[in-house]
């Protein structure tokens, strides 16, 4: 435990506060969007070649992390991947594979942030630059009280058009941070935040509380300048063996709550985005 939690009846009167996390390499050990290519290869809606592309992305993510191009890249190319796919089939078959494929790979260390966040009486707000289907159900796993995620366009035929109407990423998930600040009234001096790109430093600058967490090398950098706290996260664990009394979501639940998975590693910003309908996008 990293001695979090205070005594939240002291503090009833003092502003709100959350706790912001990133999601991949942060809270799992892998891409949230690219965790699910093999599902979609099996559900017919992509090629072989486009798994082994999918497989190789994620050796590079788990290798060293993406820059800013090779994240541009990857975007581009998932929101062309996904064009045309139905969307009910995708959250299908994201809500099948939900449990199978994330549970094992949360981290045991971020799930015991999350429960001491929630103890010390703060929201827990997830910020993924991955797609708002994957990562809300994601989120509802984890009990994060908020989730700001990408979101892509579906046409009036229920398929995805390829084009992306919020891309939660770099100095994006920054305004998102502040926006859901002003309207939930957090106070950013007293929040926290946790990362392990470089491009999540404004998300990270904004909060009193910054924390580098299997940091790459560059935002390595950036935490020592800074003197940024530096965790280590390495124990993937299935929540169920944490909590033993964690009862498994109902299927008709998750296919409400599911959805997108590897093509919306770009795509909008989840409840959050109901009541700003057009963010700026980087």
């Amino acid at each position: 435990m990293l001695g979090l939690v205070e005594n939240h009846s002291l503090h009833h009167s003092m502003p709100r506060t959350a706790a912001f996390f990133d999601l991949d390499k942060t809270v799992i050990a892998k891409s949230s969007t690219l965790t699910f290519s093999k599902s979609f290869y099996q559900g017919g809606l992509i090629n072989r070649r486009a798994v082994l592309r999918t497989a190789y992305a994620q050796f590079v993510f788990l290798a060293g992390g993406a820059d800013h191009d090779q994240m541009e890249r990857m975007r581009q190319y998932l929101s062309a991947l996904c064009r045309g796919w139905n969307v009910r089939q995708v959250r299908e078959i994201v809500a099948e594979t939900l449990h199978d494929l994330i549970d094992p790979i949360i981290y045991d260390e971020a799930a015991s942030l999350i429960e001491e966040h929630h103890t010390a009486g703060r929201d827990v707000v997830i910020v993924s630059t991955s797609g708002a289907e994957v990562v809300e159900p994601i989120g509802e796993l984890l009990g994060a009280d908020r989730v700001v995620a990408t979101r892509m366009v579906v046409g009036d035929d229920g398929c995805f058009t390829g084009e992306v109407e919020y891309y939660a990423y770099g100095p994006t998930k920054a305004e998102a941070v502040k926006e859901l600040a002003a309207s939930e009234g957090y106070d950013l001096a007293r929040c926290y935040a946790y990362s392990d790109s470089a491009t999540d430093v404004p998300m990270l600058s904004s909060v009193g509380h910054p924390y580098a967490v299997n940091p790459d090398r560059a935002l390595r950098r950036e935490a020592l300048a800074r003197e940024w706290p530096i965790l280590d996260f390495h124990k993937p664990v299935r929540l169920k063996k944490r909590l033993p009394h964690l009862s498994t979501p109902s299927r008709p639940a998750l296919v409400a709550a599911a959805a997108l998975g590897a093509a919306a590693a770009t795509a909008g910003l989840v409840w959050y985005a109901s009541r700003r309908r057009a963010l700026p996008s980087t």
